[in-house]
């Protein structure tokens, strides 16, 4: 009867881990925004890294620390990386741009890509095709 009464417990246990382990888990809130939006939905804030990753020809961990106990994981709310705060600065500097010289909803912006190109670092000058010693001609 115990061994009944045990094993029943057992299957109901394991019923409810089940069960919860199906269910979906809400996406973790992200921490230490400073400059989007404290409620920004978890798949805008993807779509904005995804932005930036792809306007700077870059991965996340050009931004973000590498966790302490695991170095092969980002720790997201770390701002030990300084390539972060840049990132916010140049938020902010897009959001002036565009705030002072494009209506909102135009097509028209400042984004990241306008000046990086795809590149880590914007490049201050255009490069000259067929200049493979880099002077003008």
């Amino acid at each position: 009867m115990i061994k009944r009464s045990l094993l029943v417990a057992v299957t109901l246990v394991v019923a409810v881990i089940l069960c919860s382990l199906s269910l979906p888990q809400d996406p973790p809130k992200a921490k230490n925004l400073k400059v989007l939006p404290k409620n920004i939905s978890h798949e805008d804030l993807e779509n904005v890294m995804r932005n930036f990753k792809n306007a700077l020809g870059v991965k996340c961990g050009f931004c973000h620390a590498p966790q302490k106990d695991n170095p092969q994981k980002l720790d997201f709310a770390s701002d030990e990386n300084h390539h972060k705060e840049i990132a916010r600065g140049m938020m902010k500097m897009t959001a002036r741009i565009n705030k002072k010289y494009f209506k909102e909803g135009e097509a028209m912006t400042v984004t990241c890509f306008t000046c990086h190109h795809g590149n880590e670092e914007p490049k201050s000058s255009p490069e000259v095709a067929g200049d493979a010693g880099g002077e003008k001609k």
